[in-house]
C-alpha cells in the first residue's frame, strides 16, 4: 500500500509536510492510515483546523500519535491539523484526522476532507463524481465578472434578487449566482428569508454562540415580479444547459413562499418555453409543490441526509413535518412527472453504513428517483458525529465508492453526479 505524509499548519496557516509521520484519516472509533488519495483538484483549497492537533502514524513505533507540539523553522509551536475543501464535481471519501482541544471553536460550515502529501503532490481523499465541464472552476470567478455584475445591476438597480445575487457571486463565489450574470447554464433565484427546519450547522443562519454562517441569508423577500424579471430573462437569453433554480444556500425553504413562486413561474412561462424550471427543497410542503408543478415546474431536488427517520430528524430538526411528509412530496413529484433528484448530504462513516445504504436504495427504488447528487455535508465533523451517534440504520462502513456502486446496482437507471440536469441531459 502506498503511504502519504502528514500535513501540518503553523499559526499563520502555512502548510508543511511532516518529515517522518504518515498521514491518517478519521475512522470509526479512531484513525487509520490514509489510502486511496488523489491529487488536489483544481479549485480545491487547504484549510487549517483551529484547535485541532494533527494525528499521524509513526511507522517506527507502529502507532498513531497526536502532535501537540512540533519544532518548525527553529521554533516550537502548536501545529494545526490540515484538511481540504473540494470544488464542485468531487465528493470526499474520508475525514481529516485530528484531536480537538476542549477550548477549540466549532469549525465554520465547510465540508472538510482529509488531505496529505505524496509523490511530490498534495493529495485528498475524494472521488470524482461528476465530470461535466460546465461547472469547471476556471469558467467562474473570472476577471470580467465584476463588470458583468455592474452592467446587469445597472439595468435593474432596485431588484432585490439581483442585489442578493451580487453578494453571492462576488463574495461567496456561488457558481449558480455567477451564471445569472454570465447568462448561461443554471441560474439561481433566491426567494425565501425563512425556513421550517433548524438544521444542525445551517450554512445560512446560526444561533447565538455558533460559528459565523458561511453564507448570509437573503434578508428581504423578493416579489414574484422581481423573480420573474430575472428568471424570465435567464430562460429566454442564456446559453448552454439552461435552467433556473429556486432554493439556494443563501436562503431558507422556498416552498414556504409557494404562491409567490407559482406566480413567477407562470409569468416566466408566458415569456418563454425555453429551459428548465427547478426547485431545491426539503420537501416538507407537499401541497405547495403540487401548486408549482401545475404552474410549470418541471424538476425538483429534495435534500436528504438519511432515509432513517431518527437520523433525518436529528439533523434537520423539522418544524411541523417529518420524513414521511418528505416521502409524500417525492411521491407527488413522481405522479406529476417531475424530474426527481436527491441532494444526498454525505458524511464518511455514516452515510456509507450498510444499513443506511440499504434504506436509501429502497427509497430510490420505491419512488423511481432519477438522480442522486452527492454533496459532502458542510459541518464541523464532531458536530455531525454527535448527531449521528446511536441513530440511523447502522452497519459496517462500506466506503463511498461501494455505497455508490450499491445504489446503482439497486437502481440501474439512476444517474449519479453533483449537479442538477437541464432538460436535454435527462
Amino acid at each position: 500500500m502506498r503511504h502519504f505524509r502528514l500535513l501540518v499548519a503553523d499559526e499563520g496557516g502555512r502548510v508543511f509536510d511532516h518529515p517522518s509521520l504518515l498521514a491518517a484519516v478519521a475512522a470509526e472509533g479512531g484513525f487509520e492510515l490514509a489510502a486511496d488519495m488523489v491529487s488536489l483538484p483544481a479549485g480545491a483549497t487547504l484549510q487549517a483546523l483551529p484547535g485541532w492537533a494533527p494525528v499521524g502514524y509513526d511507522p517506527e513505533a507502529e502507532r498513531f500519535v497526536v502532535l501537540e507540539t512540533i519544532e518548525l523553522e527553529g521554533r516550537r509551536i502548536r501545529p494545526r491539523a490540515v484538511g481540504a475543501v473540494l470544488p464542485p464535481g468531487w465528493t470526499r471519501s474520508a475525514l481529516p484526522a485530528g484531536k480537538r482541544s476542549v477550548l477549540a471553536p466549532i469549525l465554520p460550515q465547510w465540508a472538510y476532507t482529509a488531505a496529505a502529501f505524496g509523490g511530490g503532490q498534495l493529495k485528498v481523499a475524494a472521488v470524482r463524481t461528476d465530470r461535466r465541464k460546465h461547472w469547471d472552476p476556471a469558467r467562474h470567478s473570472t476577471s470580467d465578472l465584476p463588470a458583468k455584475v455592474a452592467s446587469r445591476q445597472g439595468a435593474s438597480p432596485e431588484n432585490r434578487v439581483l442585489r442578493q445575487l451580487e453578494t453571492c457571486a462576488l463574495e461567496y463565489r456561488c457558481y449558480t449566482a455567477q451564471n445569472v450574470f454570465y447568462a448561461r447554464d443554471e441560474g439561481a433565484l433566491p426567494v425565501s428569508t425563512t425556513c421550517n427546519a433548524r438544521c444542525v450547522g445551517c450554512i445560512s443562519e446560526q444561533p447565538k454562540g455558533g460559528p459565523d454562517a458561511s453564507h448570509q441569508r437573503i434578508r428581504e423577500a423578493p416579489s414574484w415580479e422581481e423573480l420573474a424579471e430575472v428568471g424570465g430573462a435567464h430562460l429566454a437569453e442564456a446559453s448552454g444547459k439552461v435552467m433556473i433554480s429556486f432554493g439556494q444556500g443563501c436562503e431558507g425553504e422556498p416552498l414556504t413562499r409557494g404562491e409567490v413562486i407559482a406566480k413567477a413561474i407562470r409569468a416566466m412561462r408566458r415569456r418563454t418555453t425555453r429551459g428548465s424550471i427547478h426547485i431545491n427543497t426539503n420537501g416538507s410542503l407537499t401541497d405547495r409543490l403540487d401548486g408549482l408543478a401545475r404552474a410549470g415546474l418541471d424538476s425538483v431536488r429534495v435534500s436528504l441526509n438519511s432515509a432513517s427517520p431518527d437520523l433525518y430528524e436529528a439533523y434537520y430538526l423539522p418544524q411541523g413535518y417529518d420524513l414521511s411528509d418528505v416521502e409524500r412530496t417525492i411521491g407527488l413529484a413522481r405522479r406529476r412527472r417531475l424530474h426527481i433528484a436527491l441532494n444526498l448530504l454525505t458524511f464518511p462513516g455514516v452515510s456509507d453504513q450498510e444499513g443506511e445504504v440499504e434504506a436509501l436504495a429502497a427509497m430510490i427504488v420505491r419512488h423511481h428517483i432519477d438522480q442522486v447528487q452527492t454533496r459532502p455535508l458542510a459541518i464541523d465533523p464532531l458536530q455531525y458525529q454527535e448527531v449521528a451517534d446511536g441513530r440511523g440504520a447502522g452497519g459496517a462502513a462500506l466506503g463511498l465508492r461501494e455505497m455508490l456502486r450499491r445504489l446503482k446496482k439497486a437502481a440501474p437507471w439512476l444517474a449519479i453526479g453533483n449537479f442538477s440536469r437541464a432538460r436535454a441531459e435527462r
